[in-house]
């Protein structure tokens, strides 16, 4: 630095962006994909505690299927509420956590409308980002949704013979297969012109394949015609899966199936997801 600079600067002359830029210590190193992701899951988190409305399909639906399926078809179906519990709660909690992965896509539609997904993708960052942490936050609404099913169901009788530790299993395997659901309504809201069209899409698909499941009754007494479809439902496989590890023996058949779906699930909608993403 000359003299004459020395004197400006001393002058009270405001330094160059450069100057700053030097004297600010070393560059922090890059984000990683890890800390990017978790970046955007917490923004997801956030925007739940800015708006706790959002969280009504978490608290009231579950509360709302279990009791309303419980009480109406125990007496029918079982003889009791509480024999029916036992068979039901595995399955209510599949249906009340499968059906609100549909709000993954309507949530990212609403941010694409607002052009928020434009700015992300202008950023020097793990270009994935903002759908992992989108889907990442989920899956705490997915927990939440799923301790308050099994709260509720403790309440009402339900005993699982695999105790604390296989229903924390069961959660496990649900919450990994709805987060590979989940790519399927990302995709969806990245092909919809409106949010409205993203849950009426996801909804044509999820009621189907969650009321001609086992959910709700044993598949022997539908017609072969129906049964031939429960027997090839993912949702059916992932049931019948919860049910055994809840039990504490665990259907092999039933998990494979499950773990071939989810697979599949995210090896095709993934990709199909993250191409529609860099060429929106």
């Amino acid at each position: 630095m000359t003299t004459t600079e020395s004197g400006v600067r001393a002058a009270g002359t405001t330094p160059s962006v450069a100057d700053l830029l030097a004297s600010s210590g070393p560059r922090p190193a890059r984000p990683t994909a890890t800390s990017t992701a978790l970046s955007f899951g917490w923004r997801a988190l956030l925007k739940i505690k800015h708006v706790p409305e959002q969280l009504f399909d978490v608290t009231m639906f579950p509360i709302m299927f279990t009791l309303m399926f419980t009480f109406l078809f125990g007496g029918a179906l079982a003889g009791s509420t509480g024999a029916y519990i036992q068979f039901l709660l595995p399955g209510i909690l599949v249906q009340t956590v499968v059906m609100i992965t549909m709000y993954t896509g309507m949530t990212l539609n609403r941010d694409i409308e607002k052009g928020v997904f434009d700015r992300f993708r202008s950023l020097p960052m793990w270009r994935p980002a903002p759908l992992v942490g989108a889907l990442l936050g989920d899956v705490v609404r997915y927990t939440l949704a799923s301790t308050i099913v099994l709260l509720l169901g403790f309440a009402l009788g339900f005993r699982p013979a695999g105790g604390l530790p296989g229903m924390v299993v069961a959660v496990g395997l649900l919450l990994v297969f709805s987060f590979c659901v989940s790519w399927v309504w990302t995709m969806f809201a990245l092909m919809m012109r409106s949010e409205t069209a993203v849950m009426s899409v996801s909804m044509l698909v999820l009621f189907p394949l969650t009321f001609a499941s086992n959910i709700f009754v044993d598949p022997a007494t539908m017609p072969g015609w129906l049964q031939a479809f429960v027997e090839v439902n993912p949702v059916s496989h992932l049931v019948t899966t919860l049910r055994s590890v809840s039990d504490g023996a665990v259907d092999t058949h039933a998990l494979l199936w499950t773990g071939i779906w989810s697979a599949g699930l995210l090896a095709i909608f993934g990709p199909i997801t993250m191409r529609l993403y860099n060429r929106r």
